[in-house]
């Protein structure tokens, strides 16, 4: 199965001390904002890089079906924020295709294989590497995002 890339953002402890001085509903729906931000920067980049390796030839564009989601289960189960950058369509299996021929970039169910490459073809990475050089500007993002709401909200 493929790597998982797991991160850590360290010096954030201005932002969370006046954190504490918030009720916990502002937080959220600021935090929520600007974590989406966050996430489009990746999403940006992702798309440029799917952008780069999709096929000409062909009607599929991963680089359309790459999106950001809110995952609701991931908030209701432990009230952490959460969103996910993807490619609509996911992984598909061996639904039929008219399913998923009315996504923007057409039926790109075949991205999963481009990404992590087959034992007949090598893997051309561009959701993973989107994310890893794109980290510290969303952290960045976030953070500015944050603080602005905490602004306003402290005024």
């Amino acid at each position: 199965m493929a790597d998982a890339i797991t991160f850590e953002v360290h010096g954030l402890k201005e932002l969370g001390d006046r954190l504490d001085n918030i009720a916990q509903e502002p937080k959220r729906k600021g935090g929520r904002f600007a974590l989406r931000k966050a996430a489009n920067k990746v999403r940006d980049e992702a798309k440029a890089r799917a952008q780069r390796i999709d096929d000409p030839t062909s009607a599929a564009e991963i680089n359309e079906n790459i999106v950001v989601r809110w995952d609701g289960k991931h908030f209701r189960r432990t009230g952490e924020l959460k969103f996910k950058v993807g490619v609509m369509g996911g992984a598909g299996g061996s639904a039929k295709s008219e399913r998923y021929a009315g996504l923007p970039g057409g039926d790109t169910r075949h991205w999963r294989h481009v990404e992590f490459g087959t034992e007949r073809t090598r893997a051309q990475p561009f959701m993973r590497p989107a994310l890893a050089e794109s980290i510290s500007a969303a952290t960045e993002e976030f953070v500015r995002e944050y603080n602005k709401k905490l602004d306003r909200l402290l005024k």
